[in-house]
């Protein structure tokens, strides 16, 4: 799929192609049952971007799209390296997990500060605390209604310990590991194990109810951890 890919951006770029990288989970041998069937995301760097080159891509969609590709990140050289300071969290994802489809590599040497990424990661740990709160009040107290606020927010969670971890060096991607690393990090952390573990239909709402209180409290002290963050001495 990817080296089709390639293949369009050289007929459509020409010799200013520098690279197709395919990243996150189809880069890897990590993929699972649940991931297989999502569409694979590139990366596309290119010696300048003009319209024309957009219009073109533009065509190539629904060809893409057919193949099970995700929309690609087309970016000029040397844009990815500047822009790691704005976008730690989403590019420092792609230096984590990624595959070289045809070109030289443009991460050679590059690497997201770490106060960059803690940043980013209060930014989402405080906004996933602040969407529990409120998400809370529309409930409106209804077991059902914070059952499902829990279960949706889920999949954010993983992603925020995701981030987190990595600015403690950690590099960990399933339930297991990421509860194991909160329980570590924060202390008290159970709560956060059991909403990784959530899946819709198969935890009473009741129980979903009473696991917000100390699902909410052991947010609250991963933000405050982020915010507190320091490099070890």
């Amino acid at each position: 799929m990817a080296e089709g890919l390639a293949s369009d951006f050289r007929a459509i770029v020409a010799d200013r192609l520098r690279a197709v990288v395919v990243f996150g989970v189809h880069a890897t041998d990590e993929g699972h049952g649940d991931t297989k069937d999502e569409p694979v995301r590139t990366l596309v760097v290119v010696e300048g971007l003009g319209f024309t080159d957009l219009e073109a891509c533009a065509r190539r969609m629904p060809a893409w799209a057919r193949h099970g590709l995700a929309t690609p990140l087309v970016i000029a050289r040397d844009e990815f390296a500047r822009s790691l300071d704005a976008f730690p969290i989403e590019f420092g994802a792609i230096l984590a997990r990624n595959a070289l489809v045809t070109g030289v590599s443009p991460f050679d040497r590059l690497a997201v500060k770490t106060d960059d990424l803690r940043r980013a990661c209060e930014v989402q740990a405080r906004s996933h605390l602040l969407h529990l709160r409120e998400g809370y009040l529309e409930t409106g107290g209804n077991p059902s209604a914070i059952h499902a606020l829990v279960a949706r927010s889920a999949a954010p969670l993983m992603a925020l310990l995701v981030n987190v971890a990595r600015i403690d060096g950690v590099d960990a991607h399933t339930a297991a590991a990421l509860a194991a690393y909160a329980e570590r990090a924060v202390g008290r952390a159970a709560a956060l194990g059991d909403v990784l573990n959530l899946a819709d239909g198969r935890v009473p709402a009741g129980d979903a109810a009473r696991l917000y209180p100390a699902y909410l409290d052991a947010v609250e002290r991963l933000a405050a951890y982020v915010d507190r963050w320091s490099t070890p001495s």
